[in-house]
């Protein structure tokens, strides 16, 4: 009986009593996939209907359990937003004559720009608890970039007259204060160093923990910041503490407490299984509002290994990594010296919050990058964005600090400096040059050798 054509395509091609092509030629080499594994996308690719060749929308990739807040609405977006600017441009109601219309003006330029953010922006790697929100952080991101650059463009007079328009409080000069008056060591002293700046390194660090999601990355930043604090306590006095609250208070307390919360959460969210029900099928009013806060809950979680000791990639990567956090963390410290700003400023606690919130989503693109360039054929969106960020205000304090800072580097720091980068650079030598250059000299030797004989 001979088999029909759907009995015959679920045989094996090697199956007893049928004859193969296959069997006789060899095994096919597999077809090349356009943008996968480094082959080129083509013009007469656009009409293949494969699945790695498709788009998939997100309401296709994604779980969107609750389905009104995933419908596109972009057409209503847009015109309740243009309404509700007709009204607050048309009425004499909400603005009178003689009130200073230009700091509304510019308030309405940002909130549209941050509504076609959220609107046409790409996705990035999270969504929950909606992507709308990583695309408003990522329009928020450039909106800080932008007014970065702007500043970058101006003398430090001027940017420090600038900020009087946002509050008129600024513009002047604020002393410096130090942290080593009082470095006995008694339960006193400790106790008085215990203020709102504690609790601030204890969020600070749980944070970072959630983003690096490595103990062995918190642990060298919190002493590298410390040895940082030493290294500039020339030029910012607030930088001078006692020993003891740079290694005991800081990293033993602050530091090491943020970080461990932080990290016992992402142990949690590791494990944690994640099944997600459509809001529609949850019945009764208490478990769809549970539903409903559980779309503030990551999706999924993934952990991050590092692998800095795998290949000279992920090594570079970490210690780039390293230096971009150390900037950040340090660029808010010279940025309120120069621009004159308390350090509990709603600016400088702005900067802080939304540093965070990009964060998040660039060290998971910055991770995927690295480690699965096969489907993260680019770098992502958000960590370009935040690296173009710290490097343009890096600019803007070099540019403004020339001549603020007159005391020289002392000398001790500069030879801790020197050394420091010695061994950075001799470490991926000895770990990764050394045996890259052992294996070449072997492959020439065979090589040689084969062709000799």
């Amino acid at each position: 009986m001979t088999p029909t054509k759907e009995q015959a395509l679920e045989l094996s091609p090697t199956s007893q009593g049928e004859e193969s092509d296959t069997a006789l030629s060899g095994p096919a080499e597999p077809e090349p996939q356009p943008g996968l594994d480094g082959q080129p996308v083509r013009w007469f690719d656009a009409d293949r209907t494969e699945s790695y060749t498709r788009t998939v929308p997100f309401q296709e990739q994604h779980d969107t359990s609750v389905e009104f807040f995933y419908n596109p609405l972009t057409l209503t977006a847009l015109a309740s937003g243009l309404v509700v600017l007709a009204y607050i441009a048309m009425t004499q109601d909400v603005l009178e004559e003689g009130r200073d219309k230009r700091r509304v003006g510019i308030y309405a330029a940002i909130a549209s720009f941050l509504m076609f953010a959220m609107i046409q922006f790409r996705d990035g790697p999270f969504i929950r608890p909606h992507p709308v929100f990583w695309r408003m952080i990522l329009g928020v991101n450039l909106l800080y970039e932008l007014a970065l650059v702007f500043l970058l463009f101006q003398d430090l007079n001027t940017a420090r007259q600038m900020m009087t328009y946002i509050d008129s409080n600024l513009g002047v000069p604020l002393p410096e204060k130090s942290y080593a008056e009082d470095c006995t060591l008694h339960a006193s002293t400790l106790w008085n160093a215990m203020d709102i700046f504690c609790v601030a390194h204890t969020l600070g660090w749980f944070g970072k923990a959630m983003i690096l999601r490595d103990y062995w990355f918190c642990w060298i930043l919190s002493i590298a910041f410390e040895l940082a604090e030493y290294s500039l306590q020339h030029q910012l006095p607030n930088f001078a503490e006692c020993w003891w609250d740079h290694w005991i208070l800081d990293v033993l307390v602050c530091n090491w407490l943020g970080t461990y919360l932080g990290m016992k959460l992402c142990q949690y969210l590791e494990v944690k299984p994640y099944e997600w029900r459509g809001f529609r099928q949850t019945r009764g009013l208490r478990p769809k509002a549970k539903r409903v806060l559980k779309q503030f809950s990551p999706s999924d979680f993934t952990a991050f290994k590092w692998g800095t000791a795998t290949d000279f990639l992920h090594f570079s990567t970490v210690v780039l990594l390293l230096a971009v956090f150390l900037a950040a963390e340090l660029n808010p410290f010279y940025l309120k010296s120069l621009l004159w700003m308390e350090p509990d400023h709603p600016i400088i606690v702005l900067r802080l919050v939304f540093v965070f919130l990009c964060a998040l989503p660039a060290v998971r693109e910055l991770y995927q990058y690295i480690n699965d360039p096969r489907r993260a054929v680019r770098m992502g969106q958000h960590v370009w964005l935040l690296l173009a960020t710290i490097v343009t205000e890096l600019l803007a304090i070099t540019k403004w600090g020339k001549g603020q800072y007159p005391v020289p580097l002392p000398s001790t720091v500069k030879w801790g400096w020197i050394l420091g980068s010695t061994l950075l650079v001799m470490y991926p030598t000895v770990q990764f040059g050394v045996p890259a250059v052992r294996k070449y000299l072997y492959k020439t030797k065979r090589t040689n050798k084969a062709k000799a004989q």
